[in-house]
C-alpha cells in the first residue's frame, strides 16, 4: 500500500477474544459487535479526512506483524490488545520499536476490574492510553492518535 502524500494514516488492531463482542459478557463490554465498532471507526476517519484499517488478531505473533506492519507505513496505531494488556512483553517491545504515535484503548475501566488487569505492561510503549468509555474509548483513542499525527507534522 503506497502513502499518500501528507496523508494521515491510522491502523486500528483489536486484540484475542474482541470478535467475541456483542455476545461476550456484556455487562462487561456492552452489546456492541466489533463490526459496529468498526462501522463507527470507520466513519469518524472519513469525518476527519483519514485513511484507516482495522483488523483482528487473536494470536500474539499476528498482533505483533500488525504493529510492524503499521508501523512500516507510518500509520499511527490504536491498540486494544486484550489480554495481551497484561503480559506480552514481545507486543511491548513491538510497540516501543513503532515510530509513530501510539494509543491504547480499552473498552472497560481495567483498574476496576480484577486486580490481575489493573496492570498493562504495554502501556510504557504508548503515547496515551483511553479506557472505561465503550465503544467511545475507541473513537476517543483515534481522535488523539490524529492529534499526534497532527503534531508531528508541525
Amino acid at each position: 500500500m503506497k502513502r499518500e502524500r501528507n496523508r494521515k494514516m491510522i491502523a486500528v488492531i483489536h486484540g484475542p477474544n474482541l470478535n467475541l463482542l456483542g455476545t461476550r459478557e456484556p455487562a462487561v463490554y456492552g452489546t456492541t459487535t466489533l463490526r459496529e465498532i468498526d462501522v463507527a471507526i470507520v466513519r469518524l476517519c472519513t469525518e476527519l479526512g483519514v485513511a484507516v484499517t482495522t483488523e483482528q488478531h487473536n494470536g500474539e505473533g499476528a498482533l505483533i506483524d500488525a504493529v510492524q506492519a503499521a508501523a512500516a507505513r507510518g500509520a499511527a496505531i490504536v491498540i486494544n490488545p486484550g489480554a495481551y494488556s497484561h503480559y506480552s512483553f514481545a507486543l511491548r517491545d513491538a510497540l516501543s520499536a513503532a515510530a509513530t504515535p501510539k494509543v491504547e484503548a480499552h473498552l472497560s475501566n481495567l483498574h476496576a476490574r480484577d486486580a490481575f488487569r489493573k496492570r498493562s505492561v504495554v502501556s510504557a510503549a504508548v503515547d496515551g492510553y483511553v479506557a472505561g468509555f465503550g465503544v467511545q474509548s475507541y473513537l476517543l483513542a483515534v481522535r488523539a492518535a490524529v492529534a499526534l499525527l497532527d503534531r508531528r507534522k508541525r
